[in-house]
């Protein structure tokens, strides 16, 4: 069930990216002489004026193949016979649609399930957030310089961003009015296994704190720590008590854990962490939006996405994560499995929004990643293509090919190394 879910998001997904260019080709009089659904072998094939229509084999990508696109071709009907700024907008179009579909796509969600305000929730009067002039009820809009549109950029910025011994700065808004607030966290040592809990019932590892004994250890998230020093831990309340009563300390630990439906073994040694504290709780949870607020909150969404998807590709590039840290088509998969099943005992509501949901992250980051600078990717044609637009004048047609086409080569050599990641991690 999860792969045929997966071929429909991705099938839509590409399909909707390609159109897109298909339709400002058609918009700028270029002649679009096939469009495709998959890569490989043809399987169905039905031509429609002068356009080919095809489905192929592999269904991993599309495409919208002009006249004259890789060629010094001027001829009617090319691609290069349309203007700069036409050909422009047809590359442009593609990211922009799939930018278009994650909209569409985040209404219906938050007019489902409703939106997470970035609301604080509770504030310890002994803290110094307290002290500071936090309330319970502030709107957060700002925090550390990021801006906060909804809960969810909040979540974000502390997955990728670990709190230091430093002033917090944030901007509140309180009653219609804006506050700023700067305290000084609390500190505190404590030694740590370093992971994050996700949210059901059993201890599930949601995600792995960089060069923390966990990470090292081969644990990966989606795993589920099962006993302790012999000691079964089917709950997260378990968990807690096991904590309470052998607090962790440089003593070698036994782990035995599930991965994918198998239980392993592993010896961990808790590590210490300076760990600085937050210093009040925030919302969480949807809240429904009403009349224009749902398109407002539609949009936060999608820019949650793209800036999510921008903050971790500068961790990639910084050296922060790496290649084993990505994720290519196996492991997308594999991730809309895993939400499946969770999300399906939750009733059929919850079901259809956790997978609009995992579309509209891949709908955004389709756009994104397209975007990028690359030889063969629409950013990288749109480079050349404004280097025309500036020198008035077109990059050697042939010289530019090549480059796309070394590209196009690098880029399989990255998914296949990608794929067999995912593959490695699954097993």
């Amino acid at each position: 069930m999860k792969i045929l879910i997966a071929l429909i998001i991705f099938s839509v997904l590409v399909l909707f990216h390609e159109l897109g260019h298909f339709l400002l080709a058609k918009k700028n009089g270029i002649v679009v002489q096939q469009f495709s659904l998959g890569m490989g072998p043809t399987l169905i094939s039905t031509r429609r004026g002068e356009t080919q229509y095809c489905l192929k084999l592999l269904p991993l990508g599309g495409s919208c193949m002009m006249l004259g696109e890789d060629e010094d071709s001027q001829v009617p009907g090319s691609f290069n016979s349309a203007s700069v700024w036409g050909r422009i907008a047809v590359i442009a179009a593609g990211p922009v649609f799939n930018f278009i579909m994650a909209f569409v796509l985040s209404v219906i969600i938050v007019a489902m399930m409703g939106y997470v305000p970035s609301r604080v929730l509770d504030v310890p009067e002994d803290s110094p957030a307290y002290e500071a002039g936090l309330r319970a009820g502030d709107q957060i809009t700002r925090f550390q310089g990021y801006a906060i549109d909804i809960g969810q950029d909040l979540n974000t910025w502390l997955a990728l961003n670990e709190l230091e011994d430093a002033p917090i700065e944030m901007t509140v808004k309180r009653d219609g009015k804006k506050q700023e607030i700067s305290y000084q966290p609390e500190t505190y040592e404590k030694y740590l296994m370093g992971f994050n809990r996700a949210d059901t019932e059993r201890l599930e590892v949601a995600s792995l704190m960089k060069g923390m004994p966990l990470e090292r250890s081969g644990i990966q998230p989606g795993d589920v720590i099962v006993e302790i020093n012999g000691t079964a831990i089917d709950t997260q309340g378990d968990y807690e008590t096991y904590i309470q009563e052998h607090p962790l300390e440089k003593e070698p630990l036994d782990i035995t854990y599930e991965h994918k439906g198998t239980r392993r073994e592993v010896t961990v040694t808790p590590a210490s962490h300076t760990q600085v504290t937050l210093g009040f709780h925030y919302n969480v949870g949807r809240e429904k939006a009403s009349s224009w607020n749902v398109l407002r909150y539609a949009a936060c969404e999608v820019k949650y996405w793209i800036r999510t998807t921008v903050m971790s590709l500068s961790k990639l590039f910084t050296g922060q994560f790496g290649i084993k840290d990505l994720s290519g088509p196996v492991g997308v998969v594999d991730v809309i499995g895993d939400t499946y099943e969770a999300a399906k005992p939750e009733g059929s509501m919850i079901l259809w929004a956790s997978m609009l949901n995992i579309a509209v992250l891949l709908s955004a980051n389709l756009g994104v990643m397209n975007l990028l600078p690359i030889p063969a990717l629409d950013g990288g044609r749109l480079i050349f293509l404004f280097l025309e637009a500036i020198r008035k004048k077109p990059v050697n047609r042939q010289a530019e090919a090549m480059i796309h086409m070394a590209g196009f080569v690098l880029l399989m050599a990255l998914m296949f190394v990608v794929m067999y990641h995912d593959i490695v991690r699954m097993l």
